[in-house]
């Protein structure tokens, strides 16, 4: 069926609907000036104008809320000092500012999306036309209401927060505990049974003939410590993943599901995580699996746009031998990513190039429809011109000015084998070792960046906590004592707990094993639309200080329209930071204390328990709510400047000042992002999940960000001596 598109010239001339009728009668009878103003106006021009002028006379005399709108003032400190009525007074003026301008909506696939909300009003007023929805009229309702100082901003108490984090259960609860066991039971069955009907071929995992189900049931509780188990036996399709659940997917679930197989989009879950999912659900945890469940399940938008998913980040998109979007040039467009000066990521040819699982929002979902990724892991293992090819590689870190920080990921960096990973670390360590040598004949000043950091981005304490075994910890602790040697001082695993529920037992030895072994473990949480209810994201920054776990960010979900389902609006980022996070601030006497915590990883627990217990805080809020931006960099800093006709904001960031970037990003300037659900529909989708709306009263009022500033524990080392400021492999 041919889409058929409408051009906003076209768009002006359709009438609103009942609905917005109604929402548009209501925002006038609250704001008879507004009402006034709108009706003798003779064109939008006018009315443009005369609100202009409204808001600028009632703005001005606040002065510092006027030169913040004026940008003479920026930043977190600048930005507490405005009113909550301010908010709505520079967001007006933001609307007026950018009324008519043209911004290409890759949530539609590049279509025009013009912004012009007081024209929208004048057309609705004098013709009842305009085309906006419901949603635009209700941003616009609690828009004026804020600026009239009727709706304020109430912080919540730190008892009512808790109150919100106690909805959301550890999978250390004893309770949950019991209840895994008997999903875990009911997946062995069917695994028996798979393997009694020869649905799965295996020299390893079969049973003798003779064996008695009790037999077969102790060979698989057996084989459920292995990683390569649940990897031989992971779901690869809706009809299994269901008989897995007991048949519990309703009718609705299990179309999409056929329909995303049907599409292409692959499927891949092992049976330990499955076993996190709630078939029985229990009274005191309805509904604390969702942020589980939603990494599982696909959803229709996901099916409709796969196949025409646009790649996010722009560096993604490279061409061999031209520069990325950050003007960095790469040895390798599939092996090197990198968007700063001190960092790049390395994805190995290995099976480090597949996860442990899938995530329905997943990043590289842009790479998985264009058969560049996939699950099948005998084909990711790496072919003989690897090793000529890692070593060109190695260069490329020993032969830059900046590098100090090589991030490998895939991927899964811990999905490599045993194996796979010494030989990436030997390499590392001859090529740091001939980093340091070179620097010793360059004089001070020209010095290059040695290298400091070296991460492991993983998802399998997570997905796949069998991997972190004894031998694993032994590579890891060896490394570190190697690589110190030579001047490398930080190590640190970097993982990807989306829930408490994801705390289990056997993710906690596994956290346990990676300190022992001297690295530091910190998590990057994407903040999906279930992770983002109340309380859920403060319960998760405590059970992961429970353990050990330091927090390092929390991310606004990436991605178009492809990503809907799970997308929270930067609105509500905004909120449970201010409002939510904040019970966990850490006072400014301790932050040079935190720094020196990735130095001692084997006593980081009993360093956060004392602080919390010391400080009376339930966390330690050392993570930075952000968003990837599309263009270069991670960045909280925006002014909401439009909103289209459904609703949906038009957020004009700009790049955090905190940290150094690629020089390009001067050339660059502001980044647009269109959000892809207004937040009408967000609270929506909430109120789907059983969440009380009233408790997110003011999420429509948070419409201007700064950039947290960075804890000094995620701070570079300082050198003993003056680094070059020469780039090098940089063409801008």
């Amino acid at each position: 069926m041919k889409t058929v598109k409408i051009n906003n010239q076209q768009l002006d001339k359709i009438a609103i609907n009942v609905r917005s009728h109604r929402l548009l009668k209501k925002l006038l009878k609250e704001n008879p000036r507004l009402e006034e103003l709108m009706r003798n106006s003779q064109n939008e021009t006018e009315a443009l104008i005369g609100l202009r002028n409204w808001v600028i006379d009632d703005l001005q005399p606040r002065e510092h809320a006027f030169n913040y709108y004026l940008g003479k003032v920026h930043g977190q400190e600048a930005l507490d000092k405005i009113e909550w009525k301010d908010y709505a007074a520079i967001r007006l003026l933001d609307y007026i500012d950018h009324a008519g301008k043209e911004y290409p909506d890759l949530n539609l696939h590049g279509e025009i999306a013009v912004s012009n909300p007081i024209k929208m009003i004048w057309l609705a007023v004098h013709y009842g036309t305009g085309g906006a929805k419901p949603m635009f009229f209700k941003d616009m309702l609690q828009l004026f209401r804020q600026f009239r100082g009727e709706m304020t901003r109430e912080m919540p108490s730190r008892e009512k927060v808790e109150e919100w984090m106690n909805r959301f259960p550890s999978g250390l609860d004893p309770r949950i505990v019991k209840l895994r066991e008997e999903n875990r039971d009911r997946i062995i069955k069917v695994i028996i049974e798979q393997i009694d009907n020869n649905e799965v071929s295996s020299t390893k995992y079969c049973f003798e003939k003779d064996f008695s189900f009790e037999q077969k049931y102790l060979s698989v509780l057996k084989w459920w410590k292995e990683p390569t188990f649940h990897l031989k036996f992971a779901v690869r399709n809706p009809a299994l993943l269901n008989r897995m659940l007991g048949e519990s997917l309703d009718p609705d679930t299990m179309k999409i599901l056929y329909e995303a197989e049907e599409a292409g989009i692959p499927f891949f879950v092992n049976p330990y995580y499955l076993s996190l999912l709630h078939v029985r659900v229990p009274y005191f945890a309805i509904g604390a699996d969702l942020a589980i469940r939603d990494y599982i399940i696909y959803q229709k938008q996901l099916i409709t746009e796969f196949g025409r998913i646009t790649a996010w980040e722009k560096e993604d998109l490279v061409k061999p031998g031209e520069p990325n979007a950050a003007g960095w040039l790469l040895p390798s467009h599939r092996n090197i990513h990198r968007r700063y000066p001190e960092v790049a990521i390395l994805i190995p040819d290995t099976v480090g190039r597949a996860c442990g699982g899938l995530c329905s929002s997943c990043q590289r979902m842009f790479d998985f429809q264009n058969g560049h990724l996939n699950f099948n892991l005998d084909k990711l293992k790496p072919d003989e011109t690897w090793d000529e090819k890692f070593e060109r590689l190695m260069s490329y870190f020993e032969e830059d000015s900046q590098l100090r920080d090589i991030l490998i990921t895939g991927g899964d960096a811990l999905m490599s084998s045993d194996k796979s990973l010494q030989k990436i670390f030997d390499a590392i360590i001859e090529m740091a070792t001939r980093k340091k040598e070179a620097n010793q004949l360059r004089p001070d000043g020209e010095k290059y960046a040695e290298i400091l950091r070296i991460r492991l981005g993983t998802r399998l304490p997570v997905y796949l906590p069998q991997r972190i075994d004894k031998n694993l910890a032994n590579i890891l602790s060896n490394f570190k004592e190697r690589a110190s040697s030579i001047g490398i001082r930080q190590f640190v695993i970097q993982t990807h707990f989306e829930s408490p529920m994801e705390i289990t037992p056997e993710a906690r030895q596994a956290i346990k094993e990676l300190l022992e072994s001297g690295w530091m473990v910190t998590n990057q949480l994407v903040f999906t639309a279930a992770a983002s209810r109340r309380g859920h994201t403060a319960q998760l920054r405590k059970s992961l200080n429970d353990i050990g776990v330091m927090c390092y960010y929390t991310f606004t979900v990436k991605g178009y329209m492809e990503n809907n389902h799970n997308f929270a609006v930067n609105s509500r980022t905004l909120q449970e930071q201010t409002e939510e996070k904040v019970i966990g601030r850490v006072p400014e006497k301790h932050l040079s204390s935190l720094r020196q915590m990735p130095e001692n990883p084997e006593h980081i627990t009993e360093m956060i328990k004392h602080l919390r217990m010391r400080e009376n805080i339930p966390f330690l809020a050392t993570d930075r709510n952000v968003l990837n931006l599309p263009g270069v960099g991670k960045s909280m800093t925006f002014r909401t400047i439009g909103i289209t006709r459904y609703g949906r904001r038009i957020l004009q960031f700009d790049h955090d000042q905190t940290r150094n970037h690629s020089p390009i990003i001067h050339q660059m300037g502001k980044v647009i992002i269109i959000e892809s659900k207004s937040i009408s529909e967000y609270l929506e989708q909430m109120e789907n999940m059983g969440e009380e709306i009233d408790e997110y009263e003011g999420l429509y009022g948070y419409s201007i960000g700064e950039t947290e500033f960075r804890f000094p524990i995620y701070e570079y080392p300082d050198y003993n001596y003056i680094c070059t400021k020469k780039i090098t492999n940089i063409e801008v």
